[in-house]
């Protein structure tokens, strides 16, 4: 019973078995079936191909390069400061021009400060709420302020002395430090409001490196003088000029409110680009956002600045410095994109140089085992199936 079991079994193993079909002559399951193939077809054809572009290969590693270059001028007149002009060289903050600059808008200013001691808060500020800001630099007793220890979030090193008006019994820290310490009054005005007018020129430079695709913001014209006359608006997008008072306006913001204290603007430069159209049809799209959290609430951090200083020595060889603590915009300028084109698919088979692109792609093999076989030479016009047969 056995041998008789495995017998069947093993000459199963040659048996030939072919799929049978049966018609069903049947309207509803016909209509049916039908419905199911067209409702697939229309998902390839409508969504797939028409609406995704699935016929399409995409390059999503966009190169860019990006050159910001301003240009404006104001004119101020402070106590401490005096008369003063404002240039590019002043306001713009890296100077070199990158994809994120600066441009201030207001600022402190606290001039001649040397290195020397003096009272970490001044008389006036103890006597109002300006005090607040520094609690580690009250005092009432010089016991209060031990020598050597940096005052938290003050302005320098503590000497052991603790400095108070005859009739005080609160008052603050001496301490080691550039002196006089900072101006904590801002004006309740941008100081650089003419900013407004200034323009800055963006430079982008894309290219797609998978289609060997470039291109430029920038209108392609001889014309020296367009860069100097133009601005960019929708109906001139390969003008590069931009008005700073019209980006803060087109983030949704008032320019000379944000001057005041400052904030983030977001550049935003698209370039979704169809290949298979003419290069004339693949163009820049600029949005504009505002990055800072003013839009969420008013809050002690709301704003943008940072300090700097500008050295020198009188005729002594003594060091000074002028510390501006500089309040402004800061333009990040962001770019992506995709390039897409033509796929294989198309290339290989839907085209009448279908046979020139397979020869191309595909690359002749021949097997040195198989040189005596009679068969005929491969070539490049052979079909990938011929090819895959060797």
């Amino acid at each position: 019973m056995g041998q008789v079991a495995w017998k069947g079994l093993f000459l199963s193993l040659f048996d030939y078995k072919t799929e049978k079909y049966v018609i069903a002559k049947n309207k509803k399951v016909g209509i049916l079936y039908r419905v199911v193939q067209l409702s697939i077809l229309a998902y390839l054809v409508g969504w797939v191909f028409i609406v995704k572009k699935g016929y399409q290969d995409t390059d999503t590693s966009l190169q860019s390069s990006v050159i910001t270059k301003l240009k404006g001028v104001a004119f101020t007149n402070t106590s401490e400061l005096g008369e003063r002009l404002w240039d590019v060289a002043d306001y713009v903050i890296p100077p070199q021009g990158e994809n994120v600059f600066f441009v201030m808008t207001n600022l402190i200013v606290t001039p001649n400060q040397r290195q020397a001691t003096c009272p970490e808060v001044s008389a006036l500020s103890l006597s109002t709420l300006q005090s607040a800001s520094i609690p580690d630099a009250l005092c009432y007793q010089d016991q209060d302020c031990p020598a050597g220890e940096a005052v938290v979030a003050g302005n320098g090193v503590r000497t052991g002395r603790c400095l108070k008006d005859r009739d005080s019994i609160r008052g603050t820290c001496e301490i080691l430090a550039w002196c006089p310490v900072e101006k904590r009054s801002k004006p309740k005005k941008p100081l650089l409001a003419n900013a407004e007018n200034f323009t800055v020129y963006i430079k982008n430079s894309v290219r797609f490196p998978k289609f060997k695709f470039s291109k430029v913001n920038v209108l392609a014209t001889d014309n020296k003088s367009y860069l100097k006359s133009c601005r960019y608006s929708t109906e001139h997008p390969y003008c590069p000029i931009f008005v700073l008072g019209n980006i803060v306006r087109w983030a949704g913001s008032d320019f000379q409110e944000m001057a005041l204290e400052g904030g983030v603007i977001g550049i935003q430069i698209e370039w979704n680009c169809d290949l298979d159209k003419a290069p004339s049809e693949c163009n820049p799209h600029y949005s504009f956002s505002r990055l800072d959290n003013k839009f969420v609430e008013k809050t002690i951090s709301s704003g943008y600045n940072f300090r700097f200083a500008k050295y020198y020595q009188d005729a002594e060889g003594v060091d000074y410095r002028t510390l501006i603590k500089a309040y402004g915009i800061r333009f990040d300028v962001m770019v992506n994109g995709k390039g897409a084109f033509f796929c294989d698919l198309v290339l290989l088979y839907l085209i009448k140089k279908s046979n020139f692109y397979r020869g191309k792609k595909y690359e002749e093999v021949k097997s040195s085992s198989r040189k005596s076989l009679s068969s005929p030479t491969l070539n490049g016009n052979q079909s990938p199936d011929q090819l895959g047969g060797l």
